[in-house]
């Protein structure tokens, strides 16, 4: 941040300006899910059942909504330049400091990224994109200035500006969107697709249908709630132990999660999909091969209704 505002105070220039104070929403934002990031790892207790997680999306609204106001406030002052342009100069050594600051900011925003996704973390991936967000308009501002400094038209300084406030508003439209749907328990649909195959593939017999079918998520901690059909003549025991190889098999198939599984008994309209050998109370014979599908498991029914 210190060395981009040295860049403005020394060439005066807008496009500079832009990531300056993009600069000064990287030190709030980071400095909040720092903050976030511990609550985040806290245990659970008796007011927070599923932990403290979902503090994190608060953290990317917050880091989305700064990136905005500062995108406005770059826009803002890009169109008034165009009509009171200003002089620039020592744009070769602005570009300067420009580059190494991309450098440093995208390096670490890959390695954040990374992290994010194998802890997984919600706030350091989304500060993690930010910083390669910034990168990429550090690129972008030292392809600007180096043309302002070799054309000598003016006016590109707060047009290209415009371009960059642009995109970081975009940036940030994708954060806030992020932290909201993450906020209102919108479906992790990649995951309930990876769940829905790995069970098409390792389906036992026993397993006749599996549906309301929830994922949800609590910062890096996924809740699955389902409903699974069995025959109506196991007992306890062995309901146990087919629930405990569907846990067994999500966690060590697609990812760690908390699963809560009801168990329905089946019925005798269940027999026409049912793959049970030798079942004692079948009424009549398999007659269809039913597909776990996402429409068939996210409904709240057996698969004959």
């Amino acid at each position: 941040m210190l060395a981009k505002f040295g860049a403005y105070f020394l060439t005066a220039s807008n496009f500079v300006l832009t990531d300056a104070a993009e600069s000064i929403v990287n030190v709030l934002a980071s400095s909040f899910a720092f903050f976030s990031i511990y609550l985040a790892a806290l245990p659970r207790d008796e007011n927070h059942p599923y932990g403290h997680g979902k503090v994190e999306y608060f953290s990317v609204f917050i880091e989305g909504s700064l990136i905005g106001l500062a995108a406005i406030t770059i826009l803002i002052k890009s169109v008034y330049s165009i009509f009171y342009p200003n002089a620039v100069h020592d744009l070769l050594t602005g570009a300067a400091i420009i580059g190494a600051t991309g450098v440093v900011n995208g390096s670490l925003g890959y390695y954040m990224i990374a992290k994010g996704k194998t802890l997984p973390s919600i706030t350091i991936e989304a500060d993690g994109r930010h910083l390669v967000a910034d990168m990429i308009t550090s690129i972008g501002l030292v392809v600007g200035l180096l043309l302002i400094h070799f054309t000598k038209i003016i006016w590109l300084d707060s047009g290209l500006s415009i371009l960059v406030g642009l995109y970081i508003l975009f940036s940030a439209y994708k954060l806030v969107r992020r932290s909201v749907s993450s906020l209102m328990d919108e479906a992790d649909f990649g995951v309930v697709t990876e769940v829905i195959t790995v069970l098409n593939e390792k389906r036992r017999d026993a397993w006749i249908d599996i549906h309301n079918f929830r994922a949800q998520k609590y910062g890096n901690e996924l809740h699955i709630d389902c409903h699974l059909t069995l025959p109506n003549y196991f007992d306890l025991i062995k309901v146990h132990e087919e629930v405990k190889l569907v846990d067994k098999l999500i966690n060590s198939e697609v990812t760690k999660t908390e699963l809560f599984i009801h168990t329905d008994p089946c019925v005798p309209q269940c027999c026409h999909y049912c793959s049970m050998p030798n079942c004692p109370i079948r009424s009549e014979p398999k007659t269809e091969d039913i597909a776990w599908t996402m429409e068939k498991i996210i409904r709240n029914k057996k698969h004959f209704e």
